[in-house]
């Protein structure tokens, strides 16, 4: 099998046929405070986001990648690499799986193929994310799949809900 794919998934760049996709996932307001958006993207921004992702993440210094169920040609979700840092060869991870299709183990299949990748081919030193404290179903995730919890950043987010929430660190290394 090769990088980036097994025998239920692969992770694939983005294709101009994943613009209503992504609109709608990159729209879903309820998302927005994981993902430090502030607004809605207009459908012309993610078509020129979609256009500029045939650059290298030597040159963007992220990478997006659709997660696609190989069976059915189905994309799930998509997975992130950013703040690539060449230099101290570490990237944040960012992950999200349509509601529709979560509670599968789909999020643990794609993310243990990213770690693969950056790590074998990419050849980073570590990888880490920033969980709200109360996404108890992500930090499971990161934990389950070797993360470890190394810091918390208070009142880090704001909520509409609380005010403000605590964001717990966890990072990976590579072992090798």
């Amino acid at each position: 099998m090769s990088l980036l794919q097994n025998n239920e998934m692969r992770l694939r760049a983005l294709e101009p046929e994943d613009l209503d996709r992504l609109y709608h996932w990159e729209n879903d307001s309820a998302l927005w405070s994981v993902s430090n958006t502030l607004a809605p993207y207009s459908q012309y921004v993610l078509r020129e986001y979609i256009a500029e992702s045939r650059r290298d993440i030597y040159e963007l210094k992220q990478l997006r990648l659709m997660i696609e169920i190989t069976a059915e040609h189905k994309t799930i979700g998509m997975i992130d690499l950013f703040d690539f840092d060449p230099h101290n060869r570490r990237a944040g991870v960012g992950i999200l799986i349509d509601p529709a299709c979560q509670q599968n183990g789909w999020a643990t299949e794609a993310l243990r193929l990213l770690i693969e990748y950056a790590f074998s081919f990419l050849k980073l030193h570590q990888l880490y994310a920033h969980i709200p404290e109360t996404n108890v179903r992500s930090r499971s995730l990161f934990l389950r799949c070797g993360f470890n919890e190394t810091g918390c950043l208070a009142d880090w987010i704001t909520t509409e809900e609380e005010g403000y929430e605590d964001v717990i660190v966890v990072q990976l290394q590579n072992p090798s």
